[in-house]
Protein backbone atom coordinates (compact mmCIF):
# COMPACT_ATOMS: atom_id res chain seq x y z
CA UNK A 1 0.00 0.00 0.00
CA UNK A 2 1.23 3.24 -1.21
CA UNK A 3 -0.12 5.46 2.12
CA UNK A 4 0.52 3.27 5.28
CA UNK A 5 -2.67 2.52 6.91
CA UNK A 6 -2.84 4.88 10.25
CA UNK A 7 -2.42 7.56 7.88
CA UNK A 8 -5.67 6.91 5.51
CA UNK A 9 -9.38 8.79 5.99
CA UNK A 10 -11.50 5.55 6.80
CA UNK A 11 -15.35 6.24 7.15
CA UNK A 12 -18.30 3.99 7.65
CA UNK A 13 -21.11 3.09 9.71
CA UNK A 14 -22.36 0.61 12.56
CA UNK A 15 -25.67 -0.65 13.67
CA UNK A 16 -24.65 -3.12 16.70
CA UNK A 17 -26.58 -4.79 19.04
CA UNK A 18 -25.37 -6.34 21.96
CA UNK A 19 -22.52 -8.53 22.42
CA UNK A 20 -20.28 -6.26 19.88
CA UNK A 21 -17.01 -4.94 21.55
CA UNK A 22 -13.85 -3.76 20.19
CA UNK A 23 -10.72 -3.93 22.45
CA UNK A 24 -7.25 -2.61 21.41
CA UNK A 25 -4.69 -3.00 24.24
CA UNK A 26 -2.20 -1.05 22.19
CA UNK A 27 -4.57 1.28 21.25
CA UNK A 28 -5.28 2.29 17.36
CA UNK A 29 -2.45 4.15 14.98
CA UNK A 30 -5.00 6.21 14.00
CA UNK A 31 -7.22 8.18 15.68
CA UNK A 32 -10.81 7.78 15.86
CA UNK A 33 -14.14 9.45 16.03
CA UNK A 34 -17.36 8.04 16.68
CA UNK A 35 -20.67 9.98 16.62
CA UNK A 36 -23.93 8.59 18.08
CA UNK A 37 -27.26 8.10 16.31
CA UNK A 38 -29.28 6.22 18.61
CA UNK A 39 -28.87 3.91 21.44
CA UNK A 40 -25.79 4.18 23.31
CA UNK A 41 -22.10 2.90 23.54
CA UNK A 42 -19.47 2.40 26.62
CA UNK A 43 -16.14 4.20 25.99
CA UNK A 44 -12.91 3.65 27.40
CA UNK A 45 -9.39 5.48 26.56
CA UNK A 46 -6.35 6.25 28.45
CA UNK A 47 -8.07 5.61 32.13
CA UNK A 48 -11.01 7.91 31.49
CA UNK A 49 -14.88 6.17 31.06
CA UNK A 50 -17.93 7.35 29.22
CA UNK A 51 -21.62 6.41 27.73
CA UNK A 52 -21.82 8.05 24.61
CA UNK A 53 -25.82 8.68 23.52
CA UNK A 54 -27.68 10.01 21.02
CA UNK A 55 -25.75 13.69 19.18
CA UNK A 56 -22.43 12.77 21.26
CA UNK A 57 -18.82 12.98 19.70
CA UNK A 58 -16.29 10.62 21.05
CA UNK A 59 -12.61 11.28 19.87
CA UNK A 60 -10.18 8.95 20.79
CA UNK A 61 -6.17 9.60 20.05
CA UNK A 62 -3.94 6.95 18.95
CA UNK A 63 -1.76 5.21 20.59
CA UNK A 64 -3.92 4.40 24.26
CA UNK A 65 -5.60 1.77 25.41
CA UNK A 66 -9.07 1.72 24.42
CA UNK A 67 -12.19 -0.65 24.69
CA UNK A 68 -15.70 0.67 22.95
CA UNK A 69 -18.83 -1.57 22.91
CA UNK A 70 -22.62 -1.41 23.30
CA UNK A 71 -23.68 -0.01 26.70
CA UNK A 72 -24.83 -2.18 29.35
CA UNK A 73 -28.83 -2.19 29.21
CA UNK A 74 -28.68 -0.92 25.64
CA UNK A 75 -30.42 -2.54 22.97
CA UNK A 76 -28.27 -1.20 20.63
CA UNK A 77 -25.54 1.29 19.60
CA UNK A 78 -25.70 2.83 16.03
CA UNK A 79 -22.97 5.26 15.01
CA UNK A 80 -21.24 7.19 12.61
CA UNK A 81 -17.10 6.69 12.69
CA UNK A 82 -13.67 7.13 11.47
CA UNK A 83 -10.16 6.43 11.45
CA UNK A 84 -7.79 9.75 10.75
CA UNK A 85 -4.80 11.58 11.80
CA UNK A 86 -5.87 15.42 12.43
CA UNK A 87 -5.31 18.41 10.99
CA UNK A 88 -3.09 20.56 13.02
CA UNK A 89 -6.00 22.93 14.45
CA UNK A 90 -7.91 20.02 15.24
CA UNK A 91 -5.99 19.60 18.68
CA UNK A 92 -6.95 23.18 20.26
CA UNK A 93 -10.74 22.44 18.88
CA UNK A 94 -11.27 19.45 21.36
CA UNK A 95 -8.57 20.44 23.90
CA UNK A 96 -11.96 21.84 26.41
CA UNK A 97 -13.45 18.25 25.75
CA UNK A 98 -10.76 15.86 27.46
CA UNK A 99 -11.81 13.47 29.53
CA UNK A 100 -8.57 12.57 30.02
CA UNK A 101 -5.05 12.86 27.58
CA UNK A 102 -6.13 11.58 24.11
CA UNK A 103 -9.95 11.20 25.37
CA UNK A 104 -12.58 13.78 23.96
CA UNK A 105 -15.98 13.45 24.50
CA UNK A 106 -17.99 16.53 22.76
CA UNK A 107 -21.35 16.95 24.57
CA UNK A 108 -25.00 16.19 22.72
CA UNK A 109 -25.12 18.29 19.37
CA UNK A 110 -28.54 20.31 19.38
CA UNK A 111 -31.21 18.80 17.52
CA UNK A 112 -30.89 21.64 14.52
CA UNK A 113 -27.51 20.34 13.66
CA UNK A 114 -27.54 16.66 13.63
CA UNK A 115 -28.91 16.40 9.62
CA UNK A 116 -25.84 18.49 9.32
CA UNK A 117 -23.65 16.40 11.18
CA UNK A 118 -25.10 13.59 9.36
CA UNK A 119 -24.69 15.30 5.93
CA UNK A 120 -21.20 15.52 6.55
CA UNK A 121 -20.64 12.17 7.50
CA UNK A 122 -22.40 11.05 4.71
CA UNK A 123 -20.27 13.25 1.95
CA UNK A 124 -17.04 11.89 4.41
CA UNK A 125 -18.08 8.45 3.23
CA UNK A 126 -19.14 9.52 -0.16
CA UNK A 127 -15.91 11.31 -0.40
CA UNK A 128 -13.38 8.44 0.52
CA UNK A 129 -14.31 6.74 -2.58
CA UNK A 130 -14.00 9.94 -4.84
CA UNK A 131 -12.94 9.53 -8.88
CA UNK A 132 -11.55 12.82 -10.73
CA UNK A 133 -13.62 12.98 -14.14
CA UNK A 134 -11.21 11.79 -17.05
CA UNK A 135 -9.36 14.43 -18.46
CA UNK A 136 -10.81 15.87 -22.36
CA UNK A 137 -7.26 14.98 -23.30
CA UNK A 138 -7.47 11.73 -22.35
CA UNK A 139 -10.58 10.51 -23.62
CA UNK A 140 -10.92 8.63 -26.59
CA UNK A 141 -10.58 9.44 -30.12
CA UNK A 142 -14.22 9.49 -31.66
CA UNK A 143 -13.30 6.55 -33.55
CA UNK A 144 -12.23 5.00 -30.32
CA UNK A 145 -14.39 2.78 -28.10
CA UNK A 146 -17.19 4.96 -26.16
CA UNK A 147 -16.45 6.21 -22.88
CA UNK A 148 -18.57 5.92 -20.06
CA UNK A 149 -17.76 9.18 -18.08
CA UNK A 150 -16.94 8.45 -14.71
CA UNK A 151 -19.04 8.75 -11.34
CA UNK A 152 -18.15 11.15 -8.92
CA UNK A 153 -17.62 8.32 -6.46
CA UNK A 154 -17.02 4.73 -7.33
CA UNK A 155 -20.56 2.59 -6.22
CA UNK A 156 -20.89 1.89 -2.86
CA UNK A 157 -21.04 -1.65 -1.41
CA UNK A 158 -22.76 -3.05 2.06
CA UNK A 159 -22.26 -5.30 4.41
CA UNK A 160 -25.73 -7.18 6.27
CA UNK A 161 -27.14 -3.99 5.15
CA UNK A 162 -25.03 -1.44 6.15
CA UNK A 163 -22.84 0.33 3.99
CA UNK A 164 -19.37 -1.18 3.94
CA UNK A 165 -16.18 1.18 4.88
CA UNK A 166 -15.02 3.49 2.67
CA UNK A 167 -11.03 3.73 2.69
CA UNK A 168 -9.69 7.00 0.92
CA UNK A 169 -6.45 6.30 -0.57
CA UNK A 170 -5.92 8.88 -3.22
CA UNK A 171 -4.77 11.86 -2.17
CA UNK A 172 -7.58 14.17 -3.11
CA UNK A 173 -10.08 11.46 -2.01
CA UNK A 174 -8.44 11.71 1.48
CA UNK A 175 -8.38 15.93 1.75
CA UNK A 176 -12.04 16.11 1.00
CA UNK A 177 -12.90 13.27 3.40
CA UNK A 178 -10.98 14.95 5.91
CA UNK A 179 -12.62 18.45 5.19
CA UNK A 180 -15.72 16.56 5.85
CA UNK A 181 -14.65 15.01 9.06
CA UNK A 182 -13.57 18.96 9.81
CA UNK A 183 -16.92 19.89 9.08
CA UNK A 184 -17.83 17.51 12.29
CA UNK A 185 -15.32 18.81 14.38
CA UNK A 186 -16.46 22.42 13.84
CA UNK A 187 -19.89 22.24 13.87
CA UNK A 188 -19.95 20.01 17.06
CA UNK A 189 -17.41 21.60 19.19
CA UNK A 190 -18.72 25.07 18.61
CA UNK A 191 -22.56 24.17 19.89
CA UNK A 192 -21.45 22.50 22.63
CA UNK A 193 -20.17 23.51 26.10
CA UNK A 194 -16.70 22.87 27.02
CA UNK A 195 -16.48 20.43 30.40
CA UNK A 196 -15.45 23.08 32.14
CA UNK A 197 -18.30 25.24 31.46
CA UNK A 198 -15.73 28.02 30.02
CA UNK A 199 -16.81 30.74 27.38
CA UNK A 200 -14.26 32.89 27.34
CA UNK A 201 -14.80 34.59 30.88
CA UNK A 202 -18.29 35.67 30.13
CA UNK A 203 -20.39 33.41 32.91
CA UNK A 204 -24.08 33.48 31.15
CA UNK A 205 -24.42 31.59 28.21
CA UNK A 206 -27.51 33.76 26.82
CA UNK A 207 -24.88 36.63 26.54
CA UNK A 208 -22.55 34.89 24.69
CA UNK A 209 -25.20 33.98 22.51
CA UNK A 210 -25.91 37.35 21.94
CA UNK A 211 -22.10 37.96 21.24
CA UNK A 212 -22.07 35.37 18.93
CA UNK A 213 -24.97 36.58 16.79
CA UNK A 214 -23.67 40.03 16.35
CA UNK A 215 -20.18 38.78 15.45
CA UNK A 216 -21.54 36.67 12.77
CA UNK A 217 -23.71 39.61 10.98
CA UNK A 218 -23.22 42.97 12.41
CA UNK A 219 -24.82 44.43 9.08
CA UNK A 220 -28.12 42.65 10.25
CA UNK A 221 -30.78 45.17 12.09
CA UNK A 222 -29.84 44.38 15.68
CA UNK A 223 -31.69 46.05 18.42
CA UNK A 224 -32.09 45.53 21.99
CA UNK A 225 -35.15 44.20 21.46
CA UNK A 226 -34.21 41.13 18.73
CA UNK A 227 -31.28 40.29 20.68
CA UNK A 228 -33.08 39.95 23.87
CA UNK A 229 -35.86 38.02 21.67
CA UNK A 230 -33.01 35.50 20.46
CA UNK A 231 -31.75 34.39 24.02
CA UNK A 232 -35.94 34.72 25.46
CA UNK A 233 -34.93 37.56 28.05
CA UNK A 234 -36.98 40.71 28.07
CA UNK A 235 -35.25 43.68 26.95
CA UNK A 236 -34.64 45.07 30.52
CA UNK A 237 -33.04 41.95 31.94
CA UNK A 238 -31.25 41.41 28.93
CA UNK A 239 -29.62 45.00 28.50
CA UNK A 240 -28.62 44.38 32.30
CA UNK A 241 -27.36 41.51 32.02
CA UNK A 242 -25.09 42.09 29.04
CA UNK A 243 -24.19 45.01 30.48
CA UNK A 244 -22.99 43.43 33.73
CA UNK A 245 -21.16 40.78 31.97
CA UNK A 246 -19.50 42.67 29.18
CA UNK A 247 -19.20 46.06 30.41
CA UNK A 248 -21.13 47.88 27.67
CA UNK A 249 -24.21 48.40 26.37
CA UNK A 250 -25.88 45.68 24.00
CA UNK A 251 -26.01 48.30 21.31
CA UNK A 252 -22.75 49.80 21.55
CA UNK A 253 -21.24 46.25 21.49
CA UNK A 254 -23.05 46.37 17.96
CA UNK A 255 -21.82 49.53 17.10
CA UNK A 256 -18.15 48.35 17.55
CA UNK A 257 -18.80 44.98 15.86
CA UNK A 258 -20.18 46.98 12.69
CA UNK A 259 -16.89 49.49 12.96
CA UNK A 260 -14.51 46.31 13.10
CA UNK A 261 -16.44 44.80 10.27
CA UNK A 262 -15.92 47.72 8.36
CA UNK A 263 -12.65 48.65 9.02
CA UNK A 264 -12.18 45.01 7.60
CA UNK A 265 -13.76 45.39 4.60
CA UNK A 266 -11.76 48.78 4.32
CA UNK A 267 -8.23 46.79 4.08
CA UNK A 268 -8.84 43.85 1.77
CA UNK A 269 -11.63 45.11 -0.49
CA UNK A 270 -11.88 47.76 -3.35
CA UNK A 271 -16.13 48.74 -2.10
CA UNK A 272 -16.43 52.13 -2.08
CA UNK A 273 -16.72 53.39 1.22
CA UNK A 274 -20.85 54.17 0.71
CA UNK A 275 -21.33 50.51 0.06
CA UNK A 276 -19.21 49.22 3.18
CA UNK A 277 -21.30 51.59 5.29
CA UNK A 278 -23.97 49.57 3.94
CA UNK A 279 -23.26 46.09 4.14
CA UNK A 280 -21.73 47.13 7.91
CA UNK A 281 -25.02 48.19 9.07
CA UNK A 282 -24.71 51.90 8.92
CA UNK A 283 -27.81 54.37 8.74
CA UNK A 284 -25.85 56.56 5.80
CA UNK A 285 -22.03 57.01 4.48
CA UNK A 286 -22.06 60.30 6.33
CA UNK A 287 -23.01 58.47 9.89
CA UNK A 288 -20.84 56.02 9.08
CA UNK A 289 -17.98 58.19 8.01
CA UNK A 290 -18.32 60.13 11.30
CA UNK A 291 -18.23 57.11 13.43
CA UNK A 292 -15.16 55.51 12.31
CA UNK A 293 -13.54 58.96 12.53
CA UNK A 294 -14.74 59.16 16.37
CA UNK A 295 -12.80 55.97 16.55
CA UNK A 296 -9.92 55.47 14.49
CA UNK A 297 -9.13 59.49 14.27
CA UNK A 298 -9.36 59.17 10.82
CA UNK A 299 -12.06 58.83 8.12
CA UNK A 300 -12.61 55.89 6.59
CA UNK A 301 -11.17 57.02 2.97
CA UNK A 302 -8.03 58.11 4.67
CA UNK A 303 -7.70 54.87 6.36
CA UNK A 304 -7.76 53.17 3.37
CA UNK A 305 -5.35 55.18 1.99
CA UNK A 306 -2.90 54.74 4.55
CA UNK A 307 -3.11 50.98 4.29
CA UNK A 308 -2.57 51.44 0.89
CA UNK A 309 0.69 53.67 0.97
CA UNK A 310 2.29 51.63 3.39
CA UNK A 311 1.61 48.19 1.90
CA UNK A 312 3.25 50.14 -1.41
CA UNK A 313 6.45 51.03 0.76
CA UNK A 314 6.70 47.28 2.45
Amino acid sequence: MSVPAAELAIVGHHDRTPGYAVRRANGSPSWLMMWTQAGAGLVEQAGASCTTGPGDLVVLASGAAQHYRVAPGRDRWRFWWAHFQPRPSWSSWLAPYALAPGCHLVGATPAALLGRIDQAFRRAHRDARWLAPIHPALRPSPGGSASPGPPAAVPGTSIAGEPAPAVAESAPARELAMGALEEVLILATAAAAPHGGGTGGIGDSRVVRALALIAAEPGARHSVVSLAAAVALSPSRFAHLFTAETGASPMRAVRQARLRHAARLLEVTDLDVGRVAAVSGFSSPFHFSRVFRREYGIPPREYRARLTRSGRAG
